[in-house]
């Protein structure tokens, strides 16, 4: 997975959290648990990379696979992945193999960093050799365009039982450049088990790069995958000139259908209120280095897909792929989508992307509350008060540590 487009201009802010940290490259211990482990990440590029240096800035024992042997052996050898992830010093404890095997054994958490289409081979190549001590962390966002598989779904069909309960799922607002910068950032891990969540985070936790957790492991995934389809759709409206109120309304209703979709695949709305959600979808909605929303307003200044595509130097653009799926699903499903549908016919039927704003806003009129959404939060799990002695801060009248 490359790098997440252009500088975001965060220089001052970064500069600033500077003087109160050590140099970037050297490793040192600031997560909130003291404990360390040997963490393998499976992927080079941005996002792998990304949480490669967060992890060995920890501490941590890191061992990083990527594909490209010139990925290797900058990382090896100049102590920076120059392909996908230019600037950042990595420290010379962080090693990287092209040997996916050797790297999965390895590690006591594994991140797995693999684009959707690939979670399946790569997943079949290593599953030998995991231990069923091992934690497996996917850091995917997607849905397969042919089966409408989430990364939880992929990996629960490849592989053995076993494994199943030490399976976790990490997602949230997120730039790969943002956490090598160190810049404040919190995210969601997701797991059936709500141990192997705990522990996760807090392998991966620090004051710079905070954890929450959850056992709604659909909300999650469809939150982070289909945010990518409304970034897209932001990014055209932000082409056409369309201006902050049509920025608002795509988030919004764009929000309504992937929480539609999450509830009938049986997620709680609030999980899409959450990091996983919301906190998503208005940094890839809105952000300078998402790449969906700058393909967005390529599209929308008229250029075609197969162009900007060849221009984007190997990064991926996942709402492309994903509007295919999104679309499948929505009709799988029942559910009317009607930004998604819009995304999917411009971008797969060509569609004048103008034509599908009128259209849309032409459609009958209906209450803005979807009323099965309204009755999931209804009913939707309340976690228990934190017991004392676990670290947490009770606050008067509060049911949930915030």
């Amino acid at each position: 997975m490359a790098a997440a487009g252009s500088d975001g201009g965060s220089g001052t802010v970064t500069a600033a959290l500077a003087a109160h940290s050590t140099s970037p490259a050297s490793p040192r211990s600031s997560g909130l648990s003291s404990e360390r482990t040997r963490i393998a990440v499976l992927g080079g590029g941005a996002w792998g990379t990304s949480l490669a240096l967060h992890a060995a800035r920890m501490g941590h024992e890191v061992l990083l696979w990527a594909l490209e042997p010139e990925v290797k052996r900058a990382v090896n050898e100049e102590h920076e992945n120059t392909t996908y992830l230019k600037g950042f010093k990595l420290p010379e404890s962080l090693r990287a193999s092209n040997d996916i095997k050797e790297v999965a054994a390895f590690g006591e958490v594994i991140l797995m960093v693999i684009p959707t289409p690939f979670v399946e081979r790569t997943v079949a190549q290593v599953v030998d050799a995991l231990r069923d001590s091992s934690i497996l962390v996917s850091c995917t966002k997607g849905i397969l365009n042919d089966t409408l598989e989430t990364p939880n779904e992929i990996l629960k069909r490849v592989l053995p039982a076993r494994l199943h309960p030490r399976l976790a799922y990490l997602s949230g607002p997120s730039f790969a450049a943002e956490v090598a910068k160190e810049i404040p950032t919190a995210v969601t891990v997701a797991a059936d088990n709500d141990d192997v969540a705990k522990r996760v985070q807090e392998m991966l936790s620090t004051p710079r790069f905070r954890c929450y957790r959850t056992h709604d492991v659909a909300g999650v995934e469809l939150g982070g995958a289909l945010k990518n389809v409304l970034a897209i759709a932001c990014g055209i409206s932000d082409g056409l000139g369309f201006g902050s109120n049509g920025r608002a309304a795509l988030i919004t209703r764009g929000l309504d259908e992937i929480t539609r979709l999450a509830v009938a695949a049986g997620a709680s709305p609030l999980t899409l209120a959450g990091l996983s959600g919301i906190g998503d979808i208005v940094l890839t909605c809105t952000g300078d280095l998402s790449r969906n929303r700058t393909v967005g307003i390529r599209l929308g200044k008229g250029e075609k897909l197969e162009d900007i595509t060849a221009t984007m130097g190997g990064a991926v653009a996942e709402g492309v792929l994903t509007s295919r799926s999104a679309h499948h699903l929505a009709l799988e499903k029942g559910i009317d989508c009607p930004v998604i549908s819009g995304i999917y016919r411009v971008i797969h039927e060509g569609a004048d992307p103008v034509d599908v704003v009128t259209q849309n806003m032409s459609r009958p009129l209906k209450p803005e509350v979807d009323r099965r959404v309204a009755q999931a939060a209804h009913l939707a799990e309340v976690p228990p008060a934190p017991a004392r002695g676990d670290g947490a801060t009770a606050v008067p009248g509060c049911v949930v540590d915030c």
